[in-house]
């Protein structure tokens, strides 16, 4: 490995798409609540594809950097992962219909911790993404519409950690 820096236009490029594949998945988390039952198939799975489709182009962008920069083509292949590759076209498999029956059959009900020292990381991502998407569309009194009041209150934390900062100038 070297020690390069990822170049700034490469770094600025990346977290441009990364945000963009973060408002994504905040809005695949918002269809999930039961306020939004008349559209949550199409709109899940818009936003879930648009994310996937964004972190695609990053993975591709910094392949593309990578082999600008003469990465050997088997190194990269390896961190490309593209044994797991799998085309959404295919459609559900077999894994996917057998996966989606343990989570419909074995679906324990969620309870949300009451100490925030137990909160699970998925939690706490889920909280950051409402938070964040929030305070971005400055409209955080609408987290008290859509989730339950512990997650709420959460995401709100979340978004009280952003108050006064601005976003970094290229």
């Amino acid at each position: 490995m070297d020690d390069v820096p990822m170049p700034e236009p490469l770094r600025r490029a990346v977290h441009q798409f990364v945000t963009e594949a973060t408002l994504n998945l905040q809005e695949v988390l918002r269809y999930t609540e039961p306020d939004q039952a008349h559209d949550w198939k199409r709109m899940t799975l818009y936003r879930a594809t648009n994310a996937a489709d964004t972190m695609n182009t990053v993975a591709m962008l910094l392949a593309a950097y990578c082999q600008k920069t003469h990465m050997d083509r088997e190194t990269l292949t390896s961190y490309l992962q593209t044994r797991d590759d799998r085309s959404r076209a295919a459609g559900p498999q077999d894994a996917d219909r057998a996966r989606l029956a343990r989570i419909l059959d074995d679906a324990p009900d969620v309870q949300l911790p009451e100490d925030v020292g137990e909160i699970s990381e998925t939690l706490f991502a889920e909280a950051v993404l409402h938070g964040l998407r929030a305070k971005v569309c400055n409209d955080v009194d609408s987290l008290d519409s859509f989730l339950p009041p512990p997650r709420a209150a959460l995401a709100r934390q979340v978004a009280d950690v952003f108050e006064g900062m601005q976003p970094a100038t290229a």
